[in-house]
């Protein structure tokens, strides 16, 4: 038997799956850093999400160390390099959560466009701002899309459902079903978009691909969602955008400092034209559960091989 330590939790499901499979001794419970480096002998297989910094110091610590399993898309918490130097196999599951991200990211739209957050709001405070809060259909305007892999391809079908136009810019896509027009130009598509949302990954290729020259070439008033990871988008260029009226509005799930408590996140927070969500992105009861469940699968399908 291998032994797994799940760092931060999987659905009950997935873990279900796991414990059945015989192959592994379990344990569970979150540890911070140190900790984490003090509890990892014995531990070959490690599954985190992302609470926990798989860094380059924790994989040296785990001399027993053979798996990774991140269960989300993302692989920034995890030092993939220095794990590919030890001979520690990293896996994650990128398409598991895309339907709750991208229903997040209409969610977002919606409520960037119909001032749902302001209505809401003001109806608490026993304001009636019906005059004030006039808005603006998505139907026929144009979605831009930074990456078209899983999640952005969601996003598309439910944006071509509303009858937007969808670009999308992605270097590694050279095709699609969808009735989508593709560009391995960045800088050509943004000029045509009102709707700019980011769908990449953070890695070294990625850091602030949308920054103040990105977003000099959007349409003047252009929306821009970021449901993606903080640091993709340059969010002091997206303040100086919005205070100049080149963005009209913006909507974030995410941000380069999380929680959002430095000087200026909190200055962008506090734009009225700025509404945001505590990175909830693949947050669901639904996307968890199939996260989970397939990372789960993919362990085990390891575990019998090695």
């Amino acid at each position: 038997m291998y032994r797994l330590h799940a760092n931060d939790p999987l659905a009950d499901d997935a873990m279900k799956l796991l414990e059945d499979s015989g192959i592994f001794e379990i344990s569970k419970g979150h540890y911070d850093k140190e900790e984490l480096k003090e509890n990892l002998d014995g531990i070959e297989f490690l599954v985190v999400r992302s609470a926990t910094k798989v860094t380059a110091d924790v994989l040296s610590a785990g001399k027993d160390l053979k798996i990774i399993g991140r269960a989300g898309v993302g692989l920034d918490n995890v030092d993939v390099e220095t794990a590919k130097k030890l001979g520690i196999q990293v896996y994650n599951t990128p398409g598991a959560n895309a339907i709750s991200v991208a229903e997040l990211t209409m969610g977002l739209l919606l409520s960037l466009v119909r001032h749902i957050p302001r209505g809401t709001s003001g109806l608490k405070e026993n304001l009636w701002e019906k005059k004030k809060l006039k808005g603006n259909e998505i139907y026929g305007k144009v979605l831009g899309l930074i990456g078209f892999g899983a999640i952005g391809k969601e996003v598309a079908k439910r944006a071509l459902a509303f009858g937007m136009k969808v670009l999308a810019y992605d270097p590694y896509v050279k095709n699609t079903e969808l009735d989508v027009e593709l560009y391995s130009d960045m800088e050509s598509m943004l000029p045509e978009v009102d709707v700019l949302s980011l769908h990449v990954p953070l890695n070294n290729e990625t850091k602030h691909i949308i920054s103040k020259h990105e977003l000099d070439l959007v349409k003047d008033g252009a929306l821009v969602i970021n449901a993606a990871r903080g640091g993709v988008l340059d969010e002091q260029a997206l303040y100086d955008a919005i205070i100049s009226e080149k963005v009209k509005a913006a909507a974030l799930d995410v941000f380069e400092v999380e929680p959002p408590n430095d000087e200026l996140r909190r200055k962008l927070l506090g734009l009225e034209n700025v509404i945001a969500t505590p990175h909830i992105g693949a947050n669901t009861v639904e996307g968890q559960v199939r996260v989970g469940v397939e990372m789960a699968k993919k362990l085990i399908e390891v575990g019998k091989k090695l």
